[in-house]
């Protein structure tokens, strides 16, 4: 059974900072991409930020130049680097991973964590 937790979330104020770790368990096939979701209140979950097992990452247009993603693929952790946060990106941030093999594509989410911007 393949499980994602995630860590890292809080409070912080607007201008701040915070790293958010996603760490998967109970597979050792490497996913195919990881990535970051997020869902503010009444709002639909939004693409954040997203990496391949080679490296290729794409970002939402909101937060590009902000965040970062990376990932360990022996470890099948993957990071968010949130600077210069915002009051809009406060939401429940949630991890992803894709895994596409020779029997099918197979999608995994993590419980989420809450990330709060404000003064």
């Amino acid at each position: 059974q393949v499980q994602l937790v995630e860590s890292g979330g809080g409070l912080v104020q607007p201008g701040g900072s915070l790293r958010l770790s996603c760490a998967a368990s109970g597979s050792s096939s490497r996913f195919n991409v990881m990535g970051w979701y997020r869902q503010a209140p009444e709002k639909q979950r939004e693409l954040v930020a997203i990496i391949s097992s080679g490296g290729s990452t794409n970002y939402a247009d909101g937060v590009k130049g902000r965040f970062t993603i990376s990932r360990d693929n022996a470890r099948n952790t993957a990071v968010l680097q949130m600077n210069s946060l915002q009051t809009e990106d406060t939401a429940v941030y949630y991890c992803n991973a894709v895994y596409q093999g020779p029997f099918g594509r197979y999608e995994y989410w993590g419980q989420g964590t809450q990330v709060t911007v404000s003064s």
